[in-house]
């Protein structure tokens, strides 16, 4: 972790020119600090079976969190959300305004792909990150589920059709982290496919533990608003407080007898990154 804040603080984008704030609004974000989850778990298993390229996986790695950061900076527009609060800072609209906004994530967007592209890695597995990072991270991942999400708000969706939006808002960017550190190493077929399905169901207890923790935190205890969700398609609008709690409590039991099945290197790594969240929603 502290490794990967060192390179993100040495490698944001600057660039010169004559605009007042555009770099300074491009970091705010990226330094309001988060989690760096993401990127955490591709480095996680570059660690476990390469550690020789854990540098050279810094770069995408970033690429995650750029793409991630981006999400969010257009998810708390007004068009959308309309937060003015995230990862305990004002929203890039609310400091500068909602064009800022927009750009800056559009920037952050192709910032992430032009990085890998960068990296100093093998042509072939640069090519397959960028389609892993476009895939998940755009048309068939995470703005589908986000264009369900707006789409459906005061309409109520059926619990599989939940799943759906949540597997394609959140889990797909979460799993294919998994897959983009499996890439990297060079993991057969079969044991990265195991990965990316553990990272899917990893991503849907990240939804409904959000969901939880929306309705039992303070803006301040979240970072984020809370209680916002009232017009939203979520786990605990449609499960209920204690029924989406028993749903999280199920799916972290299962992540965590299959996270006891993986090899111990990977293993390892994993836990030390996962212990805090599993179980995240009780706290």
């Amino acid at each position: 972790m502290e490794r990967f804040e060192e390179y993100l603080k040495e490698n944001l984008p600057k660039v010169d020119s004559f605009h007042p704030h555009y770099n300074s609004a491009i970091s705010q974000m990226l330094l309001a600090g988060g989690k760096r989850f993401r990127p955490m778990l591709l480095l996680s298993v570059v660690e476990a079976y390469e550690p020789l390229l854990f540098e050279s996986a810094l770069a995408p790695a970033l690429a995650l969190e750029f793409l991630h950061t981006y999400s969010l900076i257009h998810d708390d527009l007004p068009a959308m959300d309309n937060a003015p609060l995230r990862r305990g800072f004002e929203t890039i609209h609310i400091t500068y305004d909602e064009a800022t906004a927009i750009l800056v994530g559009d920037a952050l967007n192709s910032e992430a792909f032009y990085r890998i592209s960068k990296a100093p890695l093998r042509d072939d597995i640069r090519v397959k990150l960028i389609e892993l990072l476009a895939r998940d991270g755009g048309t068939y991942g995470m703005v589908l589920g986000q264009a369900i999400d707006l789409y459906f708000e005061n309409r109520e969706l059926t619990i599989d059709e939940v799943k759906f939006l949540h597997k394609n808002k959140t889990a797909k960017l979460i799993a294919t982290s998994l897959l983009m550190g499996a890439t990297i190493v060079d993991m057969d077929r079969g044991r990265a496919g195991e990965l990316y399905s553990f990272g899917l169901d990893l991503g849907l207890l990240f939804q409904i533990q959000d969901d939880i923790l929306d309705v039992t935190h303070s803006d301040q205890e979240a970072g984020k608003p809370t209680n916002n969700d009232s017009d939203k398609n979520s786990f605990v609008k449609l499960l209920g407080l204690e029924g989406s709690i028993d749903e999280a409590d199920s799916l972290a039991d299962s992540l965590r007898d299959r996270l006891d099945g993986f090899d111990i290197r990977l293993r390892d790594r994993l836990e030390h990154i996962l212990s805090g969240y599993l179980y995240r929603h009780h706290r």
